[in-house]
């Protein structure tokens, strides 16, 4: 806690905040909220905030009028001395008092104190939209359900030395599941998620849509050889697929050129007969133009004088039908 007595300012930078941050703020406000500016002020555009120049929110800039037309402010206050007023209120950490020691101003815990908090705070990506860039203002943690704001703001403050400006939560809750003894809920389904708002940017680590396409592809090589993720999803949708086949006219089966289909081995006939026709008939022109020129017909000669065509290659093994 030593490290926190040196933290003499403790506060919370509002009316400073960068525009990504303000961003971040507009789009993690309730969805109640929400709802209701967007009724009373119209929608806005993806990446917009809705925040004066100042840096009030709609319900700050109200609260300003009204206050200012009630006279509970003097008519003289602008609107940055406002927020900057209301800031130091809001700024203040919970659990934390200024004392003067020896003509220093020291922050006092008068709450509880915690030593090595059983605590597990899992930092997960923001939800970003598709398309949408990646906001290092704001960060995601998924914890449980008993942990307060005020648990959080003191955690990340006092353990790792990071400021927020705000933080919104919202529960998580699991659905029903029917087992053999009745009905329950799975406990690793049900957690807090918690959205914190950044003084200092943070971007998170290893994101495959930030990366280069040669190192996203290293990256992806690295997660499938370690992890076998997509291995193990084609491994279930192997097990699906034998689950769900059935059995007798109910049963399905794979399409061409998956299959053996008596139009899929004619098409493939008709295509190697065609490029060996075309092939012969080359050869064919060929020798009546050397025989019309005088000149000695070899097969090297008539060889070197026709390209064959390029789909007269062997098909891959893969496309012909396998008799047993």
């Amino acid at each position: 806690m030593q490290a926190v007595r040196q933290c003499q300012p403790l506060r919370r930078a509002y009316s400073t905040m960068p525009t990504l941050a303000r961003v971040a703020r507009t789009e993690s406000a309730p969805l109640a909220v929400r709802f209701r500016r967007r009724k009373r002020f119209g929608a806005l555009p993806r990446g917009a905030t809705d925040s004066t120049e100042s840096g009030l929110t709609p319900s700050d800039k109200d609260t300003y009028v009204r206050l200012k037309a009630t006279g509970d402010i003097r008519k003289t206050t602008t609107e940055e001395q406002y927020i900057n007023n209301k800031n130091e209120r809001r700024s203040r950490i919970r659990g934390f008092r200024s004392a003067v020691r020896d003509g220093s101003v020291e922050a006092d815990v008068v709450g509880q104190r915690v030593y090595l908090p059983n605590i597990i705070m899992r930092l997960v990506r923001n939800q970003t939209a598709p398309g949408q860039p990646y906001n290092p203002y704001e960060a995601t943690f998924r914890l449980p359900q008993s942990i307060t704001k005020t648990d959080i703001r003191s955690l990340l403050l006092a353990v790792y030395g990071v400021k927020t400006t705000y933080i919104r939560t919202d529960n998580y809750i699991s659905p029903w599941y029917r087992t053999m003894e009745g009905r329950e809920r799975r406990p690793y389904k049900t957690y807090k998620r918690a959205v914190v708002g950044l003084v200092e940017p943070f971007y998170y680590p290893h994101r495959l849509e930030s990366m280069e396409p040669q190192e996203r592809k290293l990256r992806e090589e690295w997660i499938e050889k370690n992890f076998s993720i997509q291995h193990q999803r084609n491994l279930r949708k192997e097990e699906l697929l034998r689950l769900t086949k059935g059995q007798g006219r109910m049963s399905w089966k794979f399409n061409a050129p998956y299959a053996t289909k008596r139009s899929h081995i004619i098409r493939l006939v008709s295509e190697r007969r065609e490029a060996r026709e075309n092939l012969v008939s080359g050869f064919a022109s060929e020798m009546k133009a050397l025989r019309r020129t005088g000149e000695n017909i070899t097969y090297k000669a008539v060889r070197d004088r026709v390209k064959p065509p390029k789909n007269s290659e062997k098909p891959d093994s893969s496309e012909l039908p396998s008799f047993g």
